[in-house]
């Protein structure tokens, strides 16, 4: 069992940057990949990156390429997400999520855990 736990998001203005965290509760938060997912008002979720368990393999939506950077320090049990020139497209409630399989997946279906979110809010 694994428990997710955001924080980090608020207002900020366009071309702004934000740092996410999620720290992760269990021995287990090593095997698991990890992902962020983001959903805006009105929409549906969207994946935005993932990084493996080890941290070795990362990917981005085409969306965050260039701008967001995710890493993990499995020492603390957690895992990042920098966000830079932020765009108020970017507004949306930002999750991140555990997939014990421990490969980098794009789909919200293969992960196994979910936080309970936190708003990030992009103003122009």
């Amino acid at each position: 069992q694994v428990q997710l736990v955001e924080s980090g998001g608020g207002l900020v203005q366009a071309g702004g940057s934000l740092r996410l965290s999620c720290a992760a509760s269990g021995r287990t938060f090593r095997n698991y990949a990890m992902g962020w997912f983001r959903q805006a008002p009105g929409k549906d979720r969207e994946f935005v990156a993932a990084i493996s368990w080890r941290g070795g393999s990362t990917y981005y939506a085409d969306s965050v390429k260039g701008r967001f950077t995710t890493t993990r320090d499995n020492a603390k049990n957690t895992v990042y997400l920098q966000m830079n020139s932020l765009k108020p497209e970017d507004t949306a409630v930002y999750y991140c999520a555990a997939d014990n399989v421990g490969r980098v997946t794009t789909s919200q279906y293969e992960y196994d855990y979910w936080g309970q979110g936190t708003q990030v809010t992009v103003s122009s």
